[in-house]
C-alpha cells in the first residue's frame, strides 16, 4: 500500500496526477500517516522506515513547491532576497555616521550603499519582550494606522505560505505637507532565526493594486526590522530598523534625508507607547 501511496504522490505512474494538487497533499498525509502506524508497530523501527522517513520529507518540500504559481514563487523568492539583501547591508560596520542621538539612547545612522543608495539604520532598546514586537509588527501589521500617526494604513493583499505577504501601505503626508501623500506595494518576508525574527520587504508589482490618481507610488528598497533579546536583559528587546525609500517626485535630498530620519525616531517613540497602552493579555485578545 505504501509503494502505491508513493507511486500516487509522485505521479509516476499516470501523467496526468501531477497537476492534481489536492491528491497528492492527501498521499503525503497518507505517507506520514502509514510511517506513523508502522513505526509504532514495534519497539525498534527498521531501518527502510527511516530512509523512506527522509526521503518522505524530501518529496515533501519538493511538493510544496508545486502548490504554488509561478507568480507566487517569485513572491517568495523576492522576499527572500530582500532579507539576504537587508541582513548584507547591516552586517557591514563600515561607513555609518550617525544622524542623531537622542537622550534614551535612540539612534539613528546612514550610509550610502552602492547600488542602493543612502540607506538609515534606526537601533533601539525597548522595555518588553521580543515576543510583544513581533506580534504588534508582524501579526498585528494591519493595525499599525492605529498607532503610528505616519501610517495612514497597512493592508496584506495577499499572503504566501507562512512567512510572506504582499501588502499595501499608505503613508501620511510628512515635513509640513511638503511631502505628499505616498503609498507603496511591497513583498515582506517575516523569519526567525533562533532567538531572532527578522521583518524583511522590498518593492514589488501587483495587478491588483496599480497607482491611484493623486498619489506617488513609492518604493521600499531592502529593508528590514532585526529583533532579538537584549544580552543580559532577555525581558528587553534590541530592534534594529534599516530603512531604504524612493520616496519618488522632485524632492530636495536635505528634505528626504530629514524626512527619514526623523521618521525612524518617531517610530520608536510612538511604539514604546502603543505597547505601554496594551498589555500583552490585552493584545492577544
Amino acid at each position: 500500500m505504501l509503494l502505491a501511496t508513493f507511486k500516487l504522490c509522485a505521479g509516476s505512474s499516470y501523467r496526468h496526477m501531477r497537476n492534481m494538487k489536492g491528491l497528492r497533499q492527501q498521499a503525503v498525509m497518507a505517507i506520514g500517516q502509514e510511517l506513523n502506524r508502522r513505526a509504532l508497530g514495534g519497539p525498534n523501527p527498521s531501518t527502510w522506515i527511516s530512509q523512506v522517513r527522509r526521503r518522505s520529507s524530501l518529496l515533501g518540500s519538493r511538493l510544496e513547491e508545486t502548490l504554488y504559481s509561478d507568480q507566487e514563487l517569485a513572491y517568495l523568492q523576492q522576499g527572500e532576497e530582500a532579507m539576504q539583501k537587508a541582513l548584507g547591508i547591516l552586517s557591514n560596520q563600515e561607513g555609518w555616521k550617525k544622524e542623531t542621538q537622542q537622550d534614551n539612547g535612540d539612534k539613528v545612522m546612514s550610509k550610502v550603499v552602492p547600488d542602493v543608495g543612502k540607506v538609515f539604520r534606526l537601533e533601539v532598546v525597548v522595555d518588553q519582550p521580543m515576543e510583544r514586537l513581533y506580534e504588534e509588527l508582524v501579526e498585528r501589521m494591519e493595525a499599525m494606522g492605529e498607532w503610528n500617526p505616519n501610517v495612514k494604513e497597512i493592508k496584506v493583499l495577499q499572503k504566501i505560505g507562512k512567512d510572506t505577504f504582499i501588502t499595501h501601505e499608505m503613508a501620511a503626508e510628512a515635513a509640513g505637507n511638503l511631502v505628499g501623500p505616498r503609498d507603496f506595494v511591497s513583498v515582506r518576508c517575516a523569519k526567525r532565526r533562533g532567538s531572532t525574527c527578522v521583518l524583511a520587504g522590498m518593492a514589488t508589482d501587483f495587478g491588483n493594486m496599480p497607482e491611484q490618481k493623486g498619489v506617488i507610488r513609492a518604493e521600499h528598497g531592502p529593508t528590514c526590522m532585526v529583533l532579538h533579546p537584549l544580552a543580559g536583559s532577555p525581558s528587553k528587546t534590541k530592534l534594529t530598523w534599516l530603512l531604504s525609500i524612493d520616496l519618488k517626485g522632485w524632492l530636495p535630498k536635505s528634505i528626504i534625508n530629514q524626512v527619514l530620519s526623523q521618521t525612524q525616531v518617531d517610530f520608536a517613540n510612538h511604539l514604546r507607547r502603543r505597547l505601554e497602552s496594551r498589555p500583552a493579555s490585552e493584545a492577544r485578545c
